[in-house]
């Protein structure tokens, strides 16, 4: 008899992979519209070339090397979709065709597809993209409403633009598509978690962990401020919960949500970049196996091994 090893969920599970994308889509529905609201037309722009994109790099690299298409199971189009959330309002139309290709080819299929890439493949290709075009990748627009039409900023809220909290928490700041709105992401975790698509401990300790160092190391911004600015809570919602990359274990994604929180707040407080979420996430990802191994899973059912008894001669 032969067995068939898939990526999770697996059979038993209830929910299959296409039920799991579709929530996560749906979960980030409310931050697409907010970015598309705050960014316009660009941004709507972006998203659907991203999706797109994506979806077209899959089936044509499966229909190359002549695997079954899998497009269907949506994880394709949530990629890409996490690609454009990831990019500036203004960014140009080729960086979403560029960035999904680089996550579903590069990063995906090539590490042999869904639940076999060791790092995330939309974070691995805003890294690409930010070592490859840093300027377009931070240039920095506030929502057109607020100051005129196409009014331009030099620096998010990490990098000096005052804002007030509640225009972070509504998405009237600079920043990328899918993290300016923090409201819109607390609504998309709380459907993840009505929907048991993702459980409270990797977003929470994640970014926990780093509010209290943010706190310990004395910031530049306060505590909340430093929780609300950059990408924090959108890759603590959205990209460090990825099945494939995050430990399987409990106490493994606790150490793997702390390491996370650890290492972003060393690079804001020491490092010449001033955000860090990309790479804190990646760097965990990569650390993610080593967590596997030695927190395992418990088998159930197998008895522990009897310590021999040396009898006394």
């Amino acid at each position: 008899m032969s067995l068939h090893v898939s990526s999770a969920p697996h059979v038993h599970s209830k929910d299959s992979t296409q039920t799991i994308m579709r929530d996560v889509l749906i979960a980030m529905l409310p931050t697409t519209v907010m970015g598309v609201y705050c960014f316009g037309f660009n941004a709507a722009l972006l998203c659907v070339l991203g999706v797109a994109a994506a979806v077209l790099a899959e089936y044509g690299y499966q229909k190359m090397t002549r695997q079954r298409v899998r497009i269907g199971d949506l994880s394709a189009a949530v990629t890409g979709l996490l690609v454009a959330l990831n990019l500036p309002g203004n960014a140009p139309w080729w960086m979403p065709v560029v960035g999904s290709f680089i996550a579903i080819v590069l990063v995906k299929q090539l590490f042999g597809g869904i639940g076999d890439n060791f790092m995330n493949p939309a974070l691995t290709a805003r890294g690409i993209m930010l070592a490859s075009w840093p300027v377009r990748m931070t240039a920095w627009y506030l929502p057109t409403f607020c100051k005129g039409v196409d009014a331009v900023s030099s620096a998010t809220v990490l990098g000096g633009y005052e804002a007030s909290t509640l225009d972070m928490f509504l998405g009237f700041i600079p920043g990328t598509i899918g993290e300016v709105s923090k409201i819109a992401i607390l609504i998309g975790l709380a459907y993840l978690l009505i929907r048991k698509v993702i459980s409270w401990r990797i977003p929470v300790v994640f970014v926990g962990t780093f509010a209290i160092l943010a706190a310990i190391f004395r910031m530049d911004q306060d505590v909340l401020t430093s929780v609300l600015s950059g990408g924090l809570l959108f890759g603590a919602v959205f990209m460090a919960t990825d099945y494939t990359t995050s430990p399987m274990t409990e106490v493994g994604q606790y150490i793997y949500a702390f390491g996370c929180g650890l290492i972003l707040a060393v690079i804001r407080k020491w490092g010449s970049y001033t955000e860090g979420v990309t790479y804190a996430i990646l760097i965990m990802n990569v650390a993610t196996p080593l967590i596997d191994k030695f927190v395992k899973i418990r088998v159930y059912g197998q008895e522990k091994p009897k310590k021999e008894v040396k009898a006394n001669v």
